[in-house]
């Protein structure tokens, strides 16, 4: 297996579930839920369904046909993956053994075990947030695993594979903070990544109201930089995807998330839009998963122990 140089100052890793209580994750919002979805400005009508946006797998298991993008990789010899390096239990380089381990990790292995007959045919690419939607249109990386939300704007210039996993934007803040929400932040300082969509749903919060101010949102690289911050108390909170949230939670136990759900956020394997038949073979890789139980395997190890449903697919086609 190839990898990325570790990450410098890390600690070791948490067990998995460190600092979690048993939660579920369905693919798709449930009924009445009132998250707002990012996939459309506030208050606009969406442009797409991000549930059901991705290209249906060809009957059968995945196959690697004669002159597919599959086959190319496999004569390269390896598949080259976008991720990240500091999120724990979803995209995390140990620093114990050198090795990249996570939920979307397991992902990439299940795509090379199917091309390769083995999941160590792989060169992880650490990457930031605002790295991904580049480093997929210039090919450097044949997919990118990295908590990736699936929306309509990125869907005009990348393709995603069907939704693997669903989370929600939250908000991190020191355990002696009395902030219960994220709109009891107006006006002061919130963390979040360049590229990523939790920058902009905090800096447009509370846009309907023409009197509330919106939180001023200070821009990092990455998300372990935010903690710093916070930690620092130069930033009021975090606010991102409580999977993210609960990896930095997990290295700083004077942490806590608060308040509800504030959106959906569906996330999927990015794919260069050249090779659709790449992506219908990852969608068959996922199905694939979510029968033979390696998917809810997974997730039991690395996201909760609780019993939960495996994602129900849906294709635009």
């Amino acid at each position: 297996m190839l990898a990325a140089a570790a990450l410098a100052g890390c600690s070791a890793a948490p067990g998995p579930h460190a600092a979690q209580a048993p939660r579920s994750h369905p693919a798709a919002p449930a009924a009445g839920h009132t998250a707002r979805a990012k996939t459309q400005a506030v208050g606009s009508v969406p442009e797409c369904n991000p549930y059901a946006s991705s290209l249906a797998p060809l009957a059968g298991t995945p196959q690697v046909t004669t002159g597919s993008w599959m086959a190319h990789i496999r004569k390269r010899g390896h598949l080259i993956a976008g991720v990240d390096q500091n999120t724990y239990h979803f995209g995390y380089l140990n620093p114990l053994d050198g090795q990249f381990e996570g939920f979307d990790i397991d992902m990439v292995k299940a795509v090379a075990q199917a091309i390769f007959g083995s999941p160590g045919h792989i060169t992880y690419r650490a990457i930031s947030d605002d790295q991904r939607k580049t480093d997929i249109q210039n090919g450097s990386v044949d997919i990118v695993a990295h908590t990736m939300t699936i929306l309509c704007s990125r869907l005009k210039d990348e393709d995603f594979s069907s939704v693997y996993f669903t989370a929600h934007q939250r908000v991190l803040v020191l355990k002696d903070s009395t902030v219960t929400g994220l709109d009891q932040l107006g006006g002061q300082k919130v963390c979040a990544t360049k590229g990523s969509d939790s920058a902009g749903f905090i800096a447009h919060y509370n846009a309907t109201s023409p009197v509330a101010e919106h939180p001023v949102v200070v821009p990092v690289t990455f998300w372990t930089d935010c903690l710093v911050l916070l930690q620092q108390r130069q930033v009021a909170a975090v606010s991102t995807d409580d999977t993210i949230l609960e990896g930095l939670q997990a290295q700083d136990p004077f942490t806590k998330l608060v308040g509800s759900n504030l959106t959906d956020e569906p996330y999927g394997l990015a794919i260069a839009k050249q090779h659709p038949e790449f992506v219908r073979f990852v969608n068959a890789v996922l199905a694939r998963m979510y029968k033979d139980g390696s998917w809810e395997k997974s997730y039991n190890h690395w996201v909760s122990p609780s019993y939960v449903t495996p994602p129900q697919p849906k294709y635009a086609n």
